[in-house]
């Protein structure tokens, strides 16, 4: 059980039987009253995110949460497909809007977490910061750059992402996973 104060970012709680992940947490005091840590909340079964307080008195359960590494096979149709990476014949499916925009970033055949609740499969922790190669780039064109143009390009597992004109096809970039992001140029062809 934890007491009001320990609830804090990043920890995973149970409320009315569901897992929620603290989102944040703020501990204060309003004028001559007990403290309050008023927590933001973010349900991992439904995605749902809510705010509540915790007083002095309440207690909740921490959740216990199992991790295990999973490797990414194929998606199709809003579905992705796992496997034990030892045991490749060990499969199991994830809806999309379990993972959401991270989907987008994940490599065949990469190794990521999987976290279950009650031995039910209830989300991905897939890394922030991903490497990918940019398979198709527009070249720059000479114009009106002096904002500090973009172009969209498309990386190796489909998705499209604004980039800064020098990008070239064949270059590997950082992308934020969490915000779809481009955050820098790692290597490649001409680099």
């Amino acid at each position: 059980m934890l007491d009001y104060s320990e609830i804090v970012l990043r920890k995973y709680i149970v409320l009315d039987g569901e897992p929620w992940e603290v989102l944040a947490s703020h501990v204060f005091r309003k004028q001559q009253r007990k403290p309050v840590n008023a927590c933001k909340l973010k349900n991992l079964i439904t995605g749902k995110v809510t705010e509540r307080s915790f007083h002095v008195s309440e207690k909740v359960e921490e959740a216990e949460i199992e991790s295990k590494e999973v490797k990414y096979l194929y998606s199709t149709k809003g579905e992705f497909w796992f496997c034990d990476p030892k045991d490749p014949s060990d499969r199991f499916k994830i809806d999309e809007s379990f993972i959401g925009i991270q989907s987008k970033f994940i490599k065949k055949d990469s190794v990521v977490k999987s976290l279950s609740f009650d031995d039910k499969v209830i989300g991905m922790e897939i890394p922030t910061k991903i490497d990918l190669k940019v398979i198709e780039a527009h070249p720059a064109v000479k114009g009106n750059t002096a904002q500090g143009g973009t172009k969209v390009v498309k990386l190796e597992t489909g998705a499209e992402i604004n980039v800064p004109m020098f990008i070239k096809e064949g270059e590997i970039v950082r992308v934020n996973s969490e915000t779809g992001e481009y955050s820098e140029r790692v290597g490649g062809a001409n680099f």
